[in-house]
């Protein structure tokens, strides 16, 4: 992990501290986190809702149990093998993206080639 010796000390206004403070929160972060994401190009997500997590859990409780029945089934022979994994493959491919889409930080700034250097 990193080691943050450096300290930088600003000023900013009352409304610009309520900003932040609430900005953090609703993201899980402390601000020095928030503004550490912000200093190298991400603005970090909010936090997901809770029914996000719910939703989660049961999509991984689906893909688990196709897991299950997939690897009974294949002792049997009694469907096509590449089938289903494929859908396993797309559910697990949808539960990822969905993730992804609402957690993950997005970058703030474009990639060197969409700066033009």
């Amino acid at each position: 992990m990193l080691k943050h010796s450096i300290q930088i000390n600003f000023r900013v206004n009352a409304e610009e501290q309520q900003l932040l403070q609430q900005n953090a929160k609703k993201c899980g972060l402390s601000i020095a986190k928030y503004l550490r994401f912000l200093i190298r190009g991400y603005v970090p997500k909010e936090q997901p809702p809770m029914d996000y997590k719910t939703l989660i859990r049961e999509l991984h409780a689906i893909w688990n149990s196709m897991n299950q029945i997939a690897a009974r089934a294949n002792t049997t022979g009694f469907f096509l093998k590449e089938q289903y994994a494929d859908n396993v493959q797309k559910l697990n491919a949808a539960v990822l993206e969905i993730q992804r889409a609402v957690t993950l930080s997005e970058k703030l700034y474009g990639d060197d080639k969409d700066m033009g250097g």
